[in-house]
C-alpha cells in the first residue's frame, strides 16, 4: 500500500514537473544588450550613426570558417575589434568593424565603398583571386551584424513561405555544363558557363520601430538582397548593366567595385520581438511538439513497465521473501534474493568506473544549469558565445563534486590508491577531450581558419583547467575520502557466487545494446536540430523544448536501466555496476551512428581537413554524451538496488555475519 502511495505521489510530481517544463518550452529570451535609440540628429539620448560589423564567413560544404579579411573584401585602415568572450573565441567568431557606415533615415543609392583590383601578373593578386573564387565555389556566406542583429537574406521557399537566412553568399558559380550552383538560381542573367559571379552590391533595408514619428527609434530588423553588377563607370557606379562575372581562366586585369544601397522603413514590430521573424523561419514548432509527444509515449511505456514491476512483481517478491523465517526455508531462496551476498561486490576496474562517475556528475550538473539558464533567456542567440562560455565556466567550477563522487565510490569499492584516483579524475576524461580538441586545432591552424584558437586563449583554457578545476577536484576528493565508505544494506560474501548460464536476452551484451535504443528514440529528432545548428550554421534557440527533452532523457535512461537491472538480478547475475553504466551509456553509440548517417545523408562537406574535423568534434560530443548517460544509468540502478535490498529480510548464518567487506584496488 505504501509503495502504491509512493508511486502515485511520484506520478503527480512528474506531471507537475512536465507541466512546468512545457511552459518553459515556449521560453522567452532576454536580448542581452540594452536597447539603443536612434534619431536623425545625434543627442545625449540617441545616436544617428549606424555601424555594420562583419563576422566570420562559413559554408555548409566546409567545416573551415575564415575571417572577413581572408577574402580581400573592403576593409577599414584601422581595425578596432569589439571585445570577444571565451565562447566566441572557441566558436571561431571574429567580429570586426566594416567600412559600411549609415546615418539613421538617410537613404543611399549605389554608394561606392571600394574597388579591388587584381593584376594577373602578380602572384599575390592571383592567389587572392583564386581564394575568392574557391569561396564562391564552396558557397561561403557573409554574416553581417547591425545593432547586434544579424542582417538577413530572406527568400521564398516551398508552400509560399519565406526563409530568412542570417547570412548571404559571396557569389556563385556556373559550371562548365551550364548548371547554376546554389545562389546562382536567384537571377537568370547568370548564364555564362564556367564563370564566377560575385555579389558586389547589396540593397539593405533597415526596419525601425518608433511610437511617435520623428522621435527616438529602435532598430528591429535589417534585411538585404545581394546583387551583382559590372559597373560601367567605377568612379560613378549606377548599379545597372550586366552582372560581374569572373571567368575561370582569366588573362587580363580585373577590377571589382563594391557598392551598397540602404533604405529605412518604419515597422510595427516592437524591439522585444525583433528576433521572432528569424527564429520562426528556422524551426518548425510542430515537429518539436511531435518529438516531445514521441518521447512522452516512450516514458509512459517505460513508467508503466517499471510501475508494474514495483507494484506487483517486486512487491510480491519482498512480501514472499520476508515471510521466510526459518533457516530451512531460507535455504530455498530464489530470484534476486539469492545474490544478496554478492550484489554489492566491488566491480572490476573500480578505479576507472569511479573516475567516469565523477566526470559524469560534473557534466550532468553543468548541462542542467546551462539549459536552465538558457530557458530563462540569459543564453539567447543575442548573447553570442554565452552558451559556450557558461558551459566552460561551469565545468571548471564543478571540479569539487567530480572529485567528491569519484572518491566516495572508489572508497566504497575498497580502493586505497586515492592519489591515482584524484589524478585520473582531474586529467583522464578532460585530457582526452583536450587532446582531441588540440589536434583539431592544429588542422585549423594549418588551414588558416578563423576557428583556430589563438595561442593565448589556449593558454588561458589550460590555466582554467590546471589553476581552478584541478585544485577544486582535489578539494572534493579530500572530503570524499575523509567520509566513511558508503554503507550497504547487506553484507558481501567472502566467496563469490557462481553465476548460472544466462539466456541470450539476459546476457550483458544484448542487454547493453537494447538498453540504449529507447533513450536514443527520445532525442533523435531534437538531435537533428542540434546538428543542423552546428554544421548547417542555423540558429538554435528552442531551449525550452531541449530542457524538457533533457528531463525525459534522464527519466528514460533511469527506467530502462532499472528494468534491465531487475531482469539480470532475477537471473542471478549480480554484476550490475558496469552493466548499468554501459547500458544507458550505449546511447552515445547510437548517437555516433546517427552522426555518421547525418554526415552522408544531409551534409555536403568536402575536403579531407573538413571530414577529419567533423568526425574529430563528433567524437568529443560522443564521449561527453557517454559519460553523461552512463552516470544516469549507474545512479538509477544504485538507488534501486540499495532500496530493494534494504527492505527485504536477509537471513545470515553466523559465519556470514562475521565476514568483512571485500575490496579491490
Amino acid at each position: 500500500m505504501r509503495m502504491r502511495m509512493r508511486m502515485c505521489s511520484c506520478s503527480r510530481l512528474l506531471l507537475l514537473f512536465a507541466t512546468a517544463a512545457l511552459r518553459l518550452a515556449s521560453a522567452f529570451y532576454l536580448p542581452g544588450l540594452a536597447p539603443v535609440n536612434f534619431c536623425e540628429i545625434k543627442s545625449d539620448e540617441c545616436q544617428n550613426a549606424i555601424e555594420l560589423f562583419v563576422n566570420r564567413l562559413d559554408s555548409v560544404e566546409s567545416v573551415l570558417p575564415y575571417e572577413y579579411a581572408a577574402f580581400d573584401f573592403c576593409q577599414l585602415d584601422e581595425e578596432k575589434r569589439p571585445s570577444e568572450n571565451l565562447g566566441q573565441v572557441l566558436f571561431g567568431e571574429r567580429i570586426e568593424p566594416s567600412p559600411y557606415k549609415f546615418q539613421f533615415k538617410k537613404q543611399e543609392v549605389c554608394k561606392h565603398v571600394c574597388t579591388k583590383e587584381y593584376n594577373i601578373g602578380k602572384e599575390e593578386d592571383k592567389s587572392k583571386l583564386m581564394f575568392l573564387k574557391n569561396g564562391m565555389h564552396l558557397n561561403y556566406q557573409h554574416h553581417w551584424i547591425i545593432d547586434n542583429m544579424p542582417v538577413t537574406w530572406c527568400y521564398d521557399v516551398e508552400d509560399g513561405q519565406k526563409f530568412c537566412n542570417p547570412g548571404f553568399p559571396i557569389g556563385c558559380y556556373i559550371t562548365k555544363a551550364g548548371r547554376p550552383k546554389d545562389a546562382c538560381v536567384i537571377s537568370t542573367s547568370f548564364n555564362e558557363k564556367d564563370t564566377y559571379y560575385i555579389f558586389n552590391h547589396v540593397e539593405i533595408t533597415i526596419y525601425y520601430h518608433s511610437e511617435v514619428e520623428n522621435a527616438g527609434a529602435r532598430l528591429v530588423a535589417a534585411k538585404l538582397e545581394p546583387k551583382s553588377f559590372k559597373h560601367a563607370h567605377i568612379d560613378k557606379p549606377d548599379c545597372s548593366g550586366p552582372p560581374m562575372g569572373i571567368p575561370n581562366e582569366f588573362k587580363e586585369k580585373i577590377s571589382i567595385p563594391y557598392t551598397y544601397s540602404v533604405n529605412f522603413v518604419r515597422s510595427p514590430i516592437k524591439w522585444a520581438s525583433r528576433w521572432d521573424y528569424i527564429l520562426e523561419s528556422m524551426h518548425h514548432t510542430n515537429i518539436q511538439w511531435f518529438s516531445i509527444m514521441n518521447s512522452l509515449v516512450i516514458v509512459l511505456f517505460l513508467s508503466g513497465m517499471v510501475a508494474m514491476i514495483m507494484l506487483r512483481t517486486l512487491h510480491k517478491d519482498i512480501a514472499r521473501y520476508n515471510q521466510i523465517d526459518s533457516t530451512e526455508e531460507a535455504q530455498e531462496e530464489f530470484g534476486w534474493k539469492l545474490v544478496h551476498g554478492d550484489v554489492f561486490r566491488p566491480p572490476r576496474k573500480g578505479m576507472i568506473l569511479s573516475v567516469f562517475l565523477g566526470s559524469g556528475v560534473q557534466i550532468f550538473i553543468m548541462m542542467f544549469i546551462t539549459l536552465f539558464f538558457a530557458c530563462l533567456g540569459f543564453l539567447s542567440p543575442a548573447n553570442r558565445g554565452s552558451l559556450m562560455t557558461c558551459a566552460v565556466v561551469l565545468w571548471v567550477l564543478l571540479g569539487t563534486p567530480a572529485g567528491y563522487v569519484a572518491a566516495r565510490f572508489y572508497k566504497s569499492f575498497g580502493g586505497e590508491k586515492w592519489k591515482t584516483n584524484v589524478l585520473l579524475t582531474s586529467f583522464l576524461c578532460p585530457g582526452i577531450v583536450f587532446t582531441d580538441f588540440f589536434l583539431m586545432n592544429l588542422i585549423l591552424w594549418r588551414e588558416g581558419s578563423s576557428a583556430a584558437i589563438p595561442f593565448g586563449t589556449l593558454v588561458a583554457v589550460l590555466a582554467l583547467w590546471f589553476g581552478i578545476s584541478v585544485p577544486l577536484t582535489f578539494i572534493g576528493a579530500y572530503f570524499g575520502f575523509k567520509k566513511h565508505a558508503i554503507e550497504h544494506p547487506v553484507r558481501i560474501n567472502q566467496i563469490p557466487r557462481q553465476i548460472p548460464d544466462q539466456s541470450f536476452y539476459t546476457k550483458s551484451v544484448p542487454g547493453i545494446i537494447m538498453g540504449g535504443i529507447l533513450p536514443f528514440g527520445c532525442i533523435f529528432i531534437q538531435l537533428f536540430f542540434i546538428l543542423n545548428s552546428i554544421w548547417s550554421h542555423q540558429m538554435y534557440y528552442m531551449f525550452g523544448f531541449l530542457f524538457l527533452v533533457f528531463i525525459i532523457l534522464v527519466i528514460t535512461c533511469s527506467e530502462a536501466t532499472v528494468l534491465l537491472c531487475y531482469f539480470h538480478l532475477c537471473a542471478e547475475d549480480y554484476h550490475w555496476q558496469w552493466r548499468s553504466f554501459l547500458t544507458s551509456g550505449f546511447t552515445a553509440i547510437y548517437f555516433l551512428i546517427y552522426a555518421i548517417h547525418y554526415f552522408y545523408s544531409k551534409l555536403q562537406i568536402t575536403g579531407t581537413a573538413s571530414i577529419i574535423l567533423y568526425f574529430g568534434y563528433t567524437m568529443i560530443m560522443a564521449l561527453i554524451f557517454f559519460l553523461f548517460t552512463g552516470t544516469i544509468g549507474f545512479f538509477a540502478c544504485f538507488c534501486f538496488v540499495s532500496k530493494i535490498y534494504s527492505v527485504v529480510k536477509v537471513n545470515q548464518s553466523p559465519r556470514e555475519k562475521n565476514e568483512k567487506y571485500l575490496g579491490v584496488q
